[in-house]
């Protein structure tokens, strides 16, 4: 079994805002393939399904953004996953819009829910997709944390929205490409 997590925060006060585009892309997946998450676990929302042949399960970790890491260390645990068929998708406010990076490691990059993630496995040897949401505008150069909060916790506009759609459709075509090829194949085909 792989498991696929989308971050993002619980509530449908949070449901359109740039930081739950991770739990946009897992919904818009589940769609697909015809998964409902329609059990709790971990203190997550999962479902488990397949996709092609390979057996999956979806989650979206309900504890906040920023305590992401129990969850999904629980849930590789409890499956006893190896890093390796774990995959992250979140966003990251320094790519531009609708950019996608795949990546097979790394660090958090400051995001705040991949900090909990590494800290709670343990290791950073996990891949993941980041979404690009943009940076706020800003007046002058310095971007204070008010205005990282503010910004990943508001929508998109009519106009983001029309370009963010495609890229949840292209993510749902990458995490198959992993399933199936990997993540080197991956990389090369959605980065």
């Amino acid at each position: 079994m792989k498991i696929v997590v989308g971050l993002g925060n619980p509530g449908t006060a949070y449901a359109r805002n740039r930081h739950n585009v991770g739990f946009r892309c897992v919904n818009h997946f589940a769609r697909h393939h015809s998964i409902r998450f329609d059990r709790k676990q971990c203190r997550a929302r999962t479902g488990t399904g397949l996709a092609g042949s390979q057996a999956l399960l979806l989650a979206k970790p309900m504890t906040f953004m920023n305590l992401s890491g129990s969850s999904v260390a629980c849930l590789v645990s409890k499956h006893r996953v190896p890093m390796a068929d774990l995959l992250v998708i979140y966003d990251d406010l320094d790519l531009p819009l609708g950019t996608i990076r795949i990546r097979q490691s790394g660090g958090s990059g400051g995001h705040r829910g991949m900090n909990s993630i590494i800290s709670a496995l343990g290791s950073n040897e996990f891949p993941r997709v980041r979404i690009g949401i943009g940076r706020p505008r800003v007046e002058d150069e310095c971007l204070d944390s008010e205005a990282v909060v503010n910004h990943v916790l508001s929508g998109f506009s009519a106009e983001e929205e029309r370009a963010i759609k495609p890229v949840i459709e292209r993510v749902s075509q990458a995490i198959d490409c992993w399933l199936s090829d990997g993540i080197e194949a991956a990389m090369n085909r959605f980065n």
